[in-house]
């Protein structure tokens, strides 16, 4: 008898550790993504996110609530490596891993740059580990974006970033320190 129940026991473990297994490591309906800038003379920044799509749904304002703190993408919270010490929306940033939440409003966003790794995203509960908070530009995009991105253009001797979804971007200028 403890012998079956034992062995039911593994049975519901194994089975569970791989629909687990599945929801993770499967193929996810936000995908992962990431973006890089060369800074030059071998400093980059990148950004690696989870990619929700839009699927109809009416984003800015409704699915993504204006003046809330966002995780910027879907998942995991997306995470902004510098590999030197940068300027971010003229905010210094020392070199190291952070992770990247925003506040959306319809005409300004907000990028708050945080000292914490490795979280789900929200509830955001990490006001005490902030580095910094950034005006970001909003402008809308002459046509939909059905894949939420995170993209780095080159400008001057920096890089802008730039988050695209549904009608809006929301962007940042970047440069080496």
């Amino acid at each position: 008898m403890k012998k079956r129940i034992a062995l039911a026991s593994l049975v519901a473990l194994l089975l569970s550790s791989a629909a687990f297994a599945q929801m993770g490591g499967g193929a996810r309906p936000s995908p992962a993504a990431s973006a890089t800038c060369d800074l030059g003379g071998g400093k980059t920044v990148k950004t690696d996110y989870s990619s929700p799509r839009v699927k109809g749904r009416k984003i800015y304002g409704e699915l993504v609530p204006f003046g809330q703190v966002w995780r910027t993408g879907a998942n995991e919270a997306s995470t902004f490596v510098a590999s030197a010490d940068v300027v971010v929306g003229g905010k210094t940033v020392p070199a190291g891993s952070y992770t990247i939440f925003t506040v959306p409003n319809a005409d300004k966003w907000t990028l708050i740059i945080n000292k914490k790794n490795g979280e789900w995203g929200i509830p955001y509960k990490y006001e005490s580990d902030e580095l910094a908070r950034v005006d970001m530009k909003v402008s809308k995009l002459p046509s939909p974006v059905e894949n939420f991105t995170i993209s780095y253009k080159k400008s001057g001797n920096g890089c802008t970033m730039q988050i695209d979804w549904e009608n809006t971007r929301a962007s940042v200028d970047i440069t080496a320190k």
